[in-house]
C-alpha cells in the first residue's frame, strides 16, 4: 500500500492503439451485410460493364440515362463498402452511417429500377442491351433488398427497446420522492 500501490492501475493511462486509417476490416460488415454490399457492387458493375460494350443504339437517350444511373450506383455502392471497411465508420458513428446508408440505398434502388425500366423500354433489343437491362434490374433489387431488411431489423430493434424499457410507472422507486414528508 506503500507508494500508491493500491491506485497504480487505475491511474496510469492506457496506451491507445496507433490510429491506422487505411487498414481495411469486415468487422462491421458480419452477418447479411457483407453478401449483399459485394452483390449490390458487382451487380453494378456488371450493369456498366455490359451498358459500355453496346455498340449501336437507336434511341440512345434511354442507354445514356442507364449509363449515367448504374455507373453512380458502381460508385455509390463501392464508396459505402469502403466506409463500412475502414476507420471513417468510427469517425462518422454507427448511428451516422447507417442512416445514410438506408436513405442512399433507397435512392439508388429506386433510380436503379427506373433506369432499368428505360432501358427497357427503349433499347433496340441486342443481346448486350438485354444484358445490361437483367443486371439492372437485379443490382435494383438488391439495393431495394437491403433497404427492406435495414427497414424492417430497424424497427425489430425499436420495439425490442420499448419493452426493455416500459417506461415510467407511479410505483417505480425513481418516481418517489427524495425527502418524504410524514
Amino acid at each position: 500500500m506503500e507508494n500508491g500501490a493500491v491506485y497504480n492501475e487505475t491511474t496510469e493511462p492506457q496506451a491507445k492503439q496507433p490510429h491506422r486509417p487505411f487498414v481495411c476490416t469486415l468487422r462491421h460488415l458480419r452477418g447479411w451485410r457483407l453478401p449483399i454490399k459485394a452483390l449490390q457492387t458487382i451487380l453494378s458493375l456488371l450493369a456498366v460493364i455490359c451498358e459500355e460494350i453496346v455498340e449501336n443504339c437507336i434511341k440512345c437517350g434511354g442507354l445514356y440515362f442507364f449509363e449515367f444511373i448504374s455507373c453512380s450506383a458502381f460508385l455509390l455502392s463501392l464508396l459505402i463498402l469502403c466506409v463500412y471497411c475502414t476507420a471513417v465508420y468510427e469517425t462518422l458513428g454507427e448511428d451516422k452511417v447507417q442512416r445514410v446508408n438506408f436513405w442512399a440505398m433507397l435512392a439508388i434502388g429506386v433510380c436503379f429500377l427506373l433506369a432499368s425500366v428505360v432501358l427497357a423500354v427503349t433499347s433496340s433489343g441486342s443481346a448486350v442491351e438485354q444484358a445490361a437491362c437483367v443486371f439492372g434490374f437485379l443490382a435494383s433489387g438488391a439495393f431495394l433488398a437491403e433497404t427492406t431488411i435495414e427497414y424492417f431489423h430497424s424497427r425489430k430493434q425499436n420495439i425490442d427497446r420499448r419493452s426493455e424499457n416500459p417506461g415510467n410507472t407511479q410505483s417505480a422507486t425513481e418516481n418517489q420522492p427524495l425527502n418524504k414528508q410524514s
